[in-house]
């Protein structure tokens, strides 16, 4: 994973010295202290993290910190959401909680394309204190119950990641109202299903959404009485079916502030009651409705709070990701836990080059500064991308001092040593792409390649703590020890769950394999969820209870696990495919590799079982696209470009070097590919909120190719 430099020995040399001599005069009255503690982060990295309880390979394996009992709460009686915020607001009532920027301006901007985008330019962040939400949640949660919302009775929401959500989230918690999440990015049936499964009366949501999306199908959710829109400015003169009350979250809250309504007595609720029905972003199909216990998110959230050290007030996190998925409601729920600050943001706002922020302007990670953050492989893999763009258009001395500095830290960071030298001179640039004060960078979602892992260690100077988990065990499950910097592992169990490895004969996986037990993973503890909502069928294939009364979840994926106690996840059930001379093909490992290549944003590998050979459906990267079709003399729109078979052909033959490079099998590497001339969004229904494949959608998008590809052998 060493970059590739043309540089003079003479020079490495020299550039080695001066490293080094710079590290040995700043850092030797630091280590005179620390000789006690010789311990480095390759020493810890090569602890045992976690053990198998039974002793036989197959586990089941516990965090060595959790082998005689699993973590079930973060403070003892504290086993309720409610009593979770309410504790941190009794700890912190003065400090900063919630925050949101102000909207200064925004006008319409025209592309070179004729296209017309909407830009903003933003102030400050505005923060409300612990105290000032608790209020909020308060007179929210009883202006719900004056509206005729009930106790155990399912509310949903459906809104973009914004203060009031969590608002609105917490309290339903405080309530006892169970809250039924819908991505944004949802269509209509998708989100009529949803309505009608749980049989919600009472729906929370945004003014765009409630025009662009939600209003379109109200006559297909019958039950449907009240519509809470968190805007405070409604629109005026809509129209919507009879029986329906659109109501202003302000509004609520003022009905909820009315001394009856403040006064009335709520019903608390129980550890095992249903905290959140959070519906699942459909990738192989309906959105499954997943039933998660106030229980079940205190487990979870006690074993992430485990691995990040040092959690508190002076943590600042940036929420952009959908709420709607456990990953980001699972992030904030510690923050609000240990009294850090969230400060909101969008993907359209995140960076200073984000498409809704005004050129010359700050986004939001630039203003707020974050010392947390979660993200998702595909956000990590674009950042990579465009930093070593940068790289490319960088001058010879420049280029080569960052090349230097890259292998040299990458082999520092491999014996447990840091670089100031090389932080402080060249990384620093980039590490404020990211607010510069980034101290943990959680992934999680999908697996995150070893090169883009590396990468953001060594730019971003901050540990990557790559995670496991399902939102089925709410969203717990690993996270990296944050001084292990080896890659492609997703690091020990969590303290509040275990893993077993069961054999599927199948696909060639056995626990008694060598040198590394290997099956698909099985997942049991305190934050193995009630369920899906109202699918017996699907409880009875995934989840089960042992003897002891433990649940567990079978999850799918195939994963090994190293001497040291850590997880890899080397496979998935559903990713594999058998070709017609009965070689299998894991869809998962070939799509992983070939993401690498700087010709490629995304890739869909594909394989029919009664062929001989795969094939690729692929989003070029537009400026090594462009920069391909001029060193080659194609010229023609993009679209033009994305359909000549010349171009199609070149970057074949890329993406064919870049997986024999990484020791792909031959049967392995896409024989044909089809360039995609958009790409894969959650709004285009091809992925998931968190940049997932949707397989099934792909190939009724792709049919007439994959048609065209297998036909003409």
């Amino acid at each position: 994973m060493r970059l590739k430099q043309d540089v003079s020995p003479v020079v490495v040399i020299i550039f080695r010295l001066v490293v080094w001599l710079y590290s040995l005069i700043s850092y030797l009255p630091y280590l005179l202290l620390r000789l006690s503690d010789s311990q480095s982060f390759s020493e810890c990295s090569r602890r045992v993290k976690a053990h198998s309880v039974s002793g036989h390979p197959s586990g089941p394996y516990r965090d060595v910190g959790a082998l005689r009992t699993l973590a079930t709460c973060l403070q003892p009686g504290v086993n309720t959401l409610d009593r979770v915020f309410e504790s941190s607001v009794c700890r912190f009532p003065h400090f900063d909680c919630l925050g949101t920027r102000d909207l200064l301006s925004e006008e319409d901007e025209t592309q070179e394309d004729g296209r017309v985008f909407k830009k903003v330019i933003l102030g400050q962040y505005r923060w409300m204190s612990y105290d000032q939400v608790y209020k909020e949640v308060r007179a929210f949660g009883s202006g719900l119950a004056a509206l005729g919302q009930k106790p155990l009775k399912n509310i949903a929401i459906f809104c973009e990641t914004k203060a009031e959500w969590i608002i609105a989230a917490q309290a339903c918690f405080m309530y006892n109202f169970p809250l039924v999440t819908l991505y944004s990015t949802l269509g209509g049936p998708a989100i009529a299903h949803g309505l009608n499964e749980a049989e919600v009366s009472h729906i929370i949501t945004s003014k765009e959404l409630l025009e662009t999306k939600l209003k379109n199908i109200l006559l297909d959710v019958p039950r449907l009485r009240h519509i809470i829109v968190v805007d405070d400015k409604l629109k005026s003169g809509s129209e919507y079916p009879r029986g329906i009350s659109v109501h202003s979250m302000a509004a609520v809250k003022r009905l909820g502030a009315h001394p009856e309504n403040a006064s009335r007595q709520r019903r608390p609720p129980c550890a095992s009651d249903v905290a959140v029905i959070m519906y699942t972003s459909g990738s192989t199909g309906v959105p499954k409705g997943v039933m998660i216990s106030h229980s079940n998110i205190i487990a979870g959230i006690t074993g992430m709070a485990e691995r990040i050290p040092n959690l508190g007030e002076d943590d600042t996190y940036i929420g952009y990701l959908p709420l709607a998925h456990v990953l980001e409601l699972s992030a904030e729920m510690v923050c609000l836990a240990h009294g850090c600050r969230i400060g909101y943001s969008s993907p359209q706002t995140l960076a200073d080059q984000s498409t809704k922020i005004k050129k010359g302007s700050k986004g939001d990670i630039s203003v707020l500064r974050p010392t947390l953050m979660a993200a998702v492989p595909e956000i990590m893999d674009r950042i990579y991308k465009n930093v070593m763009l940068k790289v490319e258009e960088m001058s010879v001395f420049q280029r080569t001092l960052f090349l230097l500095a890259y292998n040299y830290k990458m082999e520092q960071l491999a014996m447990g040593y840091s670089t100031p030298l090389c932080d402080k001179l060249v990384f620093r640039k980039v590490r404020v792409l990211l607010g510069g004060r980034l101290r943990v960078l959680l992934s999680g979602g999908a697996p995150l390649s070893a090169a883009t892992q590396r990468f953001m260690n060594i730019c971003f100077c901050c540990p990557v703590g790559q995670g496991y988990g399902l939102t089925e065990t709410c969203g717990a499950g690993t996270i990296s020890q944050l001084w292990d910097y080896s890659t492609g592992r997703v690091g020990a169990p969590l303290v509040c769950c275990e893993f077993q490895l069961k054999d599927w004969i199948e696909g060639g996986y056995r626990s008694t394999d060598r040198p590394c037990p290997r099956g698909e993973i099985l997942v049991g503890g305190p934050n193995v969820t009630m369920g899906y909502y109202k699918n017996k069928q699907k409880n009875s294939e995934d989840f089960f209870v042992d003897k002891k009364g433990q649940r567990w979840f079978c999850t799918g994926d195939i994963g090994e696990f190293h001497g040291d106690g850590c997880l890899k996840i080397i496979d998935r059930k559903k990713d594999l495919v058998k070709l017609q001379a009965g070689e299998y093909v894991s869809l998962g490992k070939v799509e992983a590799v070939l993401k690498n290549c700087p010709l490629v944003d995304n890739i869909c590998a594909y394989a029919n079982s009664d062929e001989s050979y795969v094939i690729g459906f692929v989003v070029p990267n537009q400026k090594q696209l462009l920069a391909l079709a001029e060193r080659k003399r194609v010229r023609g729109l993009w679209e033009e470009l994305c359909n000549n078979p010349v171009i199609e052909e070149e970057v074949l033959k890329v993406i064919t070097e870049t997986a024999l490079t990484a020791q792909l099998e031959r049967f392995e590497i896409p024989r044909k590919i089809r360039l995609s001339v958009e790409p894969w969004t959650p709004e285009t229904g091809l992925v998931t909120d968190a940049f997932k494949l949707k397989r099934k959608e792909l190939k009724t998008h792709y049919q007439n190719d994959i048609e065209r590809m297998y036909g003409a052998k």
